[in-house]
């Protein structure tokens, strides 16, 4: 949660005497698969304590219930990740980041029609990265994010035509509150 002047200063629990208090201890960085998720968050891996949840998933059999071979995913536990992550704090990445409690959601957006040629790219199926470029167009991570969280809370990034770097400055400077709140300032409805 967000620290009040008031609240016990955060250098207490993380050694960090330069740290902002209104900086905020769990941050949600989401967005539909291809939006830039892990590449900006692998750059702000050195001043953030950065959890990979989709690598964690993967490598704990008990953070998920089955696997969905049309698909070729696994289903995950949200009760049992949210069990696995416990007191957590730092920067939570993945496509499942809202559905945990946060302080403040950052969600990555791209054009949809380069969200299914990134994925495409990966090797994904045409049918699966359809899918997501479609999903994309109809903010559906934005909206369970705003119903979450609250519209005071979440950020959106258009990656579209950033670089990765340009990208983790967007997401730093929304873990810093330097921009403010802008649920809704991406439209890619014009896709469908």
């Amino acid at each position: 949660m967000t620290r009040n002047a008031g609240d016990t200063p955060d250098a207490d629990r993380t050694g960090d005497p330069d740290r902002d208090d209104d900086r905020p201890d769990r941050v949600a960085v989401t967005g539909t698969p291809g939006t830039g998720k892990s590449t900006a968050t692998d750059l702000l891996a050195d001043e953030y304590d950065v959890i990979h949840l989709n690598e964690r998933i993967k490598g704990n059999d008990d953070l998920w219930t089955e696997r969905d071979a049309e698909r070729d995913t696994l289903v995950a536990d949200l009760d049992a990740v949210a069990e696995h992550l416990g007191d957590w704090t730092g920067v939570l990445d993945s496509h499942l980041a809202h559905h945990f409690e946060v302080d403040r959601v950052v969600v990555l957006r791209c054009r949809p029609e380069t969200v299914e040629e990134r994925l495409r790219g990966r090797g994904e199926p045409a049918a699966t990265a359809a899918e997501n470029a479609e999903s994309e167009a109809l903010d559906v991570i934005l909206s369970e994010a705003v119903a979450a969280h609250g519209a005071e809370n979440v950020y959106e990034v258009d990656t579209t035509d950033r670089k990765p770097e340009a990208v983790a400055d967007a997401v730093r400077a929304a873990i810093e509150g330097r921009i403010e709140p802008s649920a809704g300032a991406v439209d890619f409805t014009d896709y469908l």
